[in-house]
C-alpha cells in the first residue's frame, strides 16, 4: 500500500514541477517580448567654432563608425527653372574632387570595405559614411574630401544627367509614379514639394556646372550643416578626426532661405489620366501638416487607426477584408519643414474604382464624426510606442535619427519623450485632429486607369 502511495506522490510531483516550469517559461518569455516603451539615447551635442553642430553617441558593441551629415539645402532652395539642382549636386559629390578622380574615390572606398554616398530629400541633403574602426582615418579623409573639395567634372555631370533623365523616362511606364507626380503637382502647385526631387528632363537640361558650383559654395558651409557620429569612437578620437579633416571648413554667411508659400485652396479637383491598365491607381488627399505641428502625435494615432495600421486599420479591414476590392490600401501624412500632404492610396480593378473611392471617403467621414473605440486607441498607442525602438536598433539608424531630430529641432531627449507624447493622446484628441486635418469634401483625386472601364462618377 505504501508503495502504491509513493508512486502516486512521485507522479504528482513530476506534474507539479512540469506545470511550474511551464508557467515560469511563459512568464519569462512574455517579459522579454514586452515592447520597450522608453528608449534613452546616450548622445551629446556641441557646436564648433565654425558653426558646425556635432552630435555624438559612443557605442563600442561593434567596431564600426557611422557618420551622417545633413546639409540644410534641398529642393526648397533651388529655382523652379533649375529643379533637380540640389539632387544633381549631391549625386556628383563623390564623382571627383580636387584630390581624387571619380574612379579613385570608388576604389579607395571599396578597398576598405566602406560605404560613402549622398542623397537629397524634400528638405535637406544627406551625406553618409559607414566604415570599420580600423579604417576610420581613411573614411573621414574620403568623407571630408567629397564634402569640402568636389569639382563636379563636366563629363561626370553629363553622364549623371543622362542617367537621371533615362530613369525619369523609364518611370513614365509606371502608373503609380504617374499618379504620385500628378497628385504632388495638384496639391502643392508651384511650391517645391510639388516637383520631383530629381527635377524634369527639361530643367535638368539647363543646369550647368557653374550652377552646381555656386549651389555648393552657397549652401555647403559648416554653419549650415549637422554632423552625427555613432559608433566605436571615444570623444577624444572624434575630436581629433574633426580637427584633422574638417578644421579647414570655414564659417560663411548663412544663405537666406527662399520663401515658398503654399496656396491653401479649399476645392475639389479630379485628375483622370488614361492608361491601358487592368488596375486603377487611385490617390485621394490634400494638404497635411508640418513636422513641427504640435498635433503631430495625435495625427499619428488617428492615421494609424484610419489607414496607417496595416491589416488593423479601418481602410484595410473594410476594403480588403470585407469587400475584397484591393490587396493593399493605406493612408499617411507626409510632414516636412513646410506643410506636407495627406493621402490615401489604393490599386483596384478599373470597374471597382468608384466603389473604393466612395468607401475611402466614407471612412474619412466616419473618423471625423465619432470617437474611435478604446480598443482602437490602445492598439494604436501600443504599436506606435512598441515599434519605436526598431527605429534605433542599429548604429546607422541612430546616426540618421540624431541628425533628423536635430534638423527638426525635436531635442536630444526626443527618444525618451516620444512614448509619453503618444500615450497622452485621447479619443477626443483623435476626433479633434480628424475634424481639423481631414476633409472629405475638398480633396485632390487622381485616377490613372482605363477610364472607359472605370467610368468615374467624380
Amino acid at each position: 500500500m505504501r508503495s502504491k502511495n509513493w508512486k502516486i506522490d512521485a507522479k504528482g510531483i513530476k506534474v507539479f514541477y512540469f506545470l511550474l516550469f511551464t508557467v515560469c517559461f511563459l512568464l519569462l518569455t512574455s517579459y522579454f517580448l514586452l515592447p520597450t516603451y522608453v528608449y534613452a539615447l546616450d548622445a551629446n551635442k556641441k557646436i564648433l567654432d565654425n558653426g558646425l553642430t556635432v552630435l555624438y553617441s559612443e557605442k563600442h558593441n561593434i567596431p564600426i563608425v557611422m557618420v551622417t551629415m545633413i546639409i540644410k539645402a534641398g529642393p526648397l532652395d533651388e529655382p523652379k527653372e533649375q529643379a533637380g539642382l540640389a539632387n544633381l549636386t549631391a549625386e556628383l559629390l563623390d564623382e571627383g574632387t580636387k584630390n581624387r578622380r571619380s574612379s579613385e574615390i570608388s576604389e579607395e572606398v571599396e578597398f576598405i570595405g566602406a560605404s560613402l554616398g549622398a542623397s537629397t530629400g524634400s528638405d535637406y541633403t544627406t551625406i553618409s559614411l559607414s566604415v570599420l574602426k580600423k579604417d576610420v582615418e581613411k573614411g573621414f579623409e574620403l568623407f571630408s574630401d567629397i564634402v569640402l573639395n568636389p569639382v563636379f567634372p563636366q563629363e561626370e555631370l553629363d553622364r549623371k544627367r543622362e542617367l537621371i533623365k533615362g530613369s525619369l523616362k523609364q518611370r513614365e511606364e509606371d502608373p503609380s509614379f504617374i499618379a504620385d507626380r500628378a497628385f504632388r503637382k495638384e496639391v502643392f502647385g508651384e511650391h517645391p514639394y510639388g516637383r520631383l526631387i530629381e527635377g524634369s528632363v527639361e530643367t535638368l537640361s539647363v543646369i550647368t556646372g557653374e550652377d552646381i558650383i555656386k549651389f555648393h559654395s552657397k549652401y555647403f558651409i559648416p554653419n549650415n550643416a549637422l554632423l552625427s557620429v555613432v559608433g566605436d569612437l571615444t570623444p577624444d578620437e572624434l575630436d581629433s578626426l574633426i580637427k584633422k579633416y574638417l578644421d579647414s571648413w570655414k564659417i560663411a554667411e548663412m544663405p537666406e532661405r527662399q520663401i515658398n508659400p503654399i496656396t491653401e485652396e479649399k476645392t475639389k479637383r479630379v485628375v483622370k489620366i488614361e492608361k491601358d491598365v487592368t488596375q486603377a491607381n487611385v490617390i485621394i488627399g490634400h494638404l497635411g501638416i508640418s513636422r513641427d505641428n504640435p498635433d503631430f502625435y495625435a495625427v499619428s494615432v488617428m492615421n494609424y487607426i484610419l489607414g496607417g495600421g496595416g491589416f488593423s486599420s479601418r481602410l484595410m479591414q473594410k476594403i480588403r477584408d470585407d469587400m475584397g476590392l484591393a490587396y493593399n490600401v493605406h493612408s499617411f501624412f507626409a510632414p516636412g519643414k513646410d506643410k506636407g500632404s495627406f493621402q490615401s492610396s489604393v490599386q483596384t480593378k478599373n470597374e471597382s474604382a468608384n466603389t473604393v473611392i466612395a468607401e475611402i471617403l466614407k471612412q474619412v467621414e466616419r473618423i471625423r464624426e465619432d470617437n474611435v473605440s478604446d480598443t482602437e486607441l490602445a492598439d494604436a498607442k501600443a504599436y506606435l510606442t512598441g515599434s519605436f525602438p526598431r527605429r534605433l536598433d542599429t548604429n546607422r539608424k541612430i546616426a540618421d535619427f540624431l541628425a533628423t531630430v536635430e534638423f527638426y529641432n525635436l531635442g536630444l531627449d526626443y527618444s525618451e519623450k516620444y512614448p509619453s507624447f503618444i500615450n497622452a493622446v485621447t479619443r477626443d484628441d483623435v476626433l479633434r485632429v480628424a475634424k481639423k486635418y481631414l476633409d472629405p469634401e475638398n480633396f485632390i483625386l487622381v485616377v490613372v486607369a482605363d477610364q472607359k472601364k472605370a467610368g468615374l462618377k467624380y
